[in-house]
């Protein structure tokens, strides 16, 4: 029975519920404020009885200091330094001798009152008075320095949570951007067949509402499967194939292991899209538009390239603007920057007959923003 409860005692001692309720409770300013002294307080007797060599001296002298110490401390991290710097410095300075001269004197006070002194008494003269001033003064610089480095920690987790929170907004954005402006030219698509009565009308939903899914689903994901993303542009381009039928000639190809690889939801089709609006004129034989997405150790290359329709002015920069109402190649790459820092390459060529988009990404693992 003996062990059995010894067993479970060690057990509830390990239990993560445990050692949570433990940790919330050290959280509590009074409990850790509490601590922070107990521990300085153990290592000054420690320190001063063995320069002494009487622990006991140490133990009274410190009893008599150390309430000293805290009153002056808490005066000047939570009242003088708030208040006063850094545009008063004159006179936290001259509250600060104050209130050193006042401790020294109260020290000195207690210690001839209670005769607390080491075997060798001091001298009660100015170099014992200077020992004391300079002793009072370490400590308040100390706590000082102390206070500061746990403000310090706590303004950079802040700024950290601020930059996180200003990051996940403004990706929010851009991607609230593409995805209106891709129904928008689907439901087009769409209107177009009902309009003629075609009998690709009923599939034609059918894919918009798998492609539907995937954007308000899974494009809210920060990261999905490659696997996924390619699916999700085949759909799309089953989708424009049952508009322009025999007309588009689209050639999609995915080589390398991209079995268990994740990137960003909804990076590549704004450049695919792109192709096909400047790419599949209605006065085009040919449509032609190539897409590969290749996976290499670690990075994945995304290339996409279309013909360009004798429609199109040729001094117009087709990249100009990705799409509908001004959702462009700037949205595209402040989309990158945030997630992938530096660590990514876009390159945009404008060819005299075609256009061609190569886009290289670390797969999510290796991305500089796993968030």
């Amino acid at each position: 029975m003996k062990s059995k409860g010894l067993t479970n005692f060690i057990f509830s001692v390990k239990s993560p519920a445990w050692w949570r309720l433990v940790m919330r409770y050290l959280k509590q300013p009074v409990v850790y404020h509490t601590l922070f002294w107990m521990c300085y307080f153990l290592f000054n007797v420690l320190r001063w009885g063995n320069y002494h060599n009487d622990y006991l001296y140490s133990l009274k002298a410190n009893l008599i200091e150390f309430p000293m110490h805290m009153a002056l401390a808490y005066w000047n991290i939570y009242y003088l330094i708030p208040k006063l710097l850094p545009k008063k410095y004159p006179s936290y300075l001259s509250l600060m001798v104050v209130g050193v001269a006042a401790a020294v004197a109260m020290r000195l006070i207690l210690e001839n009152t209670f005769q607390v002194f080491p075997a060798d008494p001091p001298y009660i003269g100015f170099p014992y008075i200077l020992e004391l001033t300079i002793g009072e003064i370490y400590v308040q610089a100390f706590i000082a320095m102390f206070k500061f480095l746990l403000d310090w920690g706590k303004n950079q987790k802040r700024n950290r949570e601020l930059e996180k929170q200003s990051f996940e907004t403004e990706l929010a954005f851009l991607r609230s951007q593409i995805q209106p402006h891709f129904f928008f030219n689907t439901l087009n698509n769409l209107y177009s067949l009902t309009l003629d009565k075609s009998d690709l009308a009923p599939e034609t939903v059918l894919k918009l509402s798998e492609l539907m899914s995937y954007v308000i689903y899974e494009g809210k994901q920060k990261k999905v499967h490659i696997s996924k993303e390619a699916q999700y542009i085949q759909n799309y381009l089953d989708l424009e194939r049952l508009r322009f039928g025999d007309k588009l000639y689209t050639e999609f190809r995915v080589t390398g292991d991209i079995k268990n690889q994740k990137i960003t939801p909804l990076l590549l089709l704004p450049f695919i899209e792109n192709s096909f609006k400047h790419g599949a004129m209605d006065s085009m034989k040919r449509i032609e538009i190539s897409i590969q997405l290749s996976l290499e150790e670690h990075f994945l290359t995304f290339t996409v390239q279309n013909l360009k329709s004798e429609q199109l002015d040729a001094r117009s920069n087709a990249y100009q603007h990705i799409g509908h109402n001004g959702v462009g190649v700037e949205n595209i790459k402040r989309r990158l920057k945030l997630i992938y820092g530096e660590d990514y390459h876009l390159k945009i060529q404008d060819e005299a007959h075609k256009y061609t988009v190569t886009l290289k990404i670390p797969t999510y693992e290796n991305a500089m923003s796993n968030n």
